[in-house]
């Protein structure tokens, strides 16, 4: 059966990942737009805003196809956590998510130009973390490479040494929510190729 082509609006090598794990065929465009940040807005309000601009930036050149854009932001209390702008940086986050819970937000947009529709939500995770010690983050850091993280850390990479629980979707954590993504999918006519 004939489906329309699947684009992922995106940069994250992390996401292109999970989307061939869960057996979809896509392709991959990067978005040329800068991403906005807004005080006013909430985090969910926030992430579904950037998922939107990136997806329609990249639906404008490809309308016939459904184009999938997401953007995950960390926040403990309300504040952002962005990438660390150096290990030192890395370091002062990691101190500060020791022993607490934070969220983890994926805005998601699913959409198809041509036929005028667009599937928007978020899904929120919990993340609890250890306590960690100086040595800890120290070893920590030294194997993971901080910087190209959102909270300076990955999930995928030694998560097991700072995480002490995971409170909802795990591939949100991730950077792509892939159970409601996988429904919002089906409902736009895309399957994964293992499916019958």
């Amino acid at each position: 059966m004939d489906q329309p082509l699947l684009i992922l609006a995106s940069g994250s090598p992390r996401r292109a990942e999970l989307l061939q794990h869960a057996g979809y065929e896509f392709e991959l465009v990067r978005p040329e737009v800068p991403e906005v940040e807004w005080d006013q807005l909430t985090p969910v309000e926030l992430c579904q805003l950037n998922a939107h601009r990136k997806a329609r930036t990249v639906a404008k050149h490809h309308p016939d196809a459904v184009v999938l854009g997401a953007d995950t932001l960390v926040f403990l209390d309300r504040e952002i956590l962005a990438k660390p702008a150096s290990l030192a940086d890395a370091a002062r986050m990691l101190r500060r998510l020791s022993g607490r819970t934070h969220q983890v937000v994926t805005g998601v947009s699913v959409m198809h130009l041509r036929a005028h529709r667009e599937s928007l939500f978020a899904v929120t995770t919990d993340v609890r973390f250890r306590r960690l010690d100086d040595r800890q983050i120290e070893r920590y850091l030294r194997v993971v490479n901080p910087l190209d993280k959102a909270g300076a850390y990955a999930i995928q990479e030694r998560g097991e040494w700072i995480i002490e629980e995971v409170m909802g979707s795990l591939t949100n954590v991730v950077g792509l929510p892939l159970e409601r993504v996988e429904t919002e999918l089906t409902r736009f006519g895309v399957h994964p190729r293992t499916s019958v």
